[in-house]
């Protein structure tokens, strides 16, 4: 399997929106409402939305090829985080569900840390949904610990979010 990391351009919307709804659809439908999965959905990745998030200097997005297929997508934000300056956030980093154990959420990973070492932050933090178990193994077996937690909405329902960081050598 050959895998490389490109960043997204404006070019790339399309594409971005279509990935972003089938592999959060396919990470979270089971667990949630239509009407949540739909309203976060609606408002999270329409085209206009996307479009501010591609055009903003302190967001970066990054999608993983497997040959020609877009495998996923890895969204950081290198902008002051709620855990302190000196941090980048992981927003989002999902695969399709074909794609995942291959190693591919690594190498997004690894693509954070690279960003993270090149503005000389000193941690990654990132928030996963409490009942992600496999997000949440994959995040401790990379070295990340909890640190906290807040609130994410779905649509109407407020759900918990673990706040995880790895601090950088």
């Amino acid at each position: 399997m050959t895998a490389y990391i490109k960043k997204c351009t404006l070019e790339d919307l399309q594409t971005l929106q279509e990935i972003s709804i089938d592999t959060f659809n396919s990470a979270f439908k089971d667990q949630n409402s239509p009407e949540n999965m739909n309203a976060y959905l609606d408002k999270a990745f329409n085209l206009k939305q996307l479009e501010t998030e591609l055009s903003t200097t302190s967001s970066q997005f990054y999608f993983v090829y497997v040959n020609d297929d877009v495998a996923g997508y890895l969204k950081v934000n290198t902008n002051e985080a709620e855990v302190g300056q000196d941090c980048i956030e992981i927003e989002r980093i999902y695969l399709k569900t074909n794609y995942q154990k291959h190693g591919l959420g690594k190498l997004l990973l690894n693509k954070a840390v690279e960003i993270a070492l090149q503005l000389n932050r000193k941690k990654i933090w990132l928030g996963v949904w409490e009942k992600n178990d496999n997000a949440i193994a994959f995040y401790k077996k990379m070295g990340f610990v909890q640190t906290g937690s807040h609130s994410f909405y779905l649509g109407d329902e407020e759900q918990l979010d673990y706040i995880m960081t790895k601090t950088l050598s």
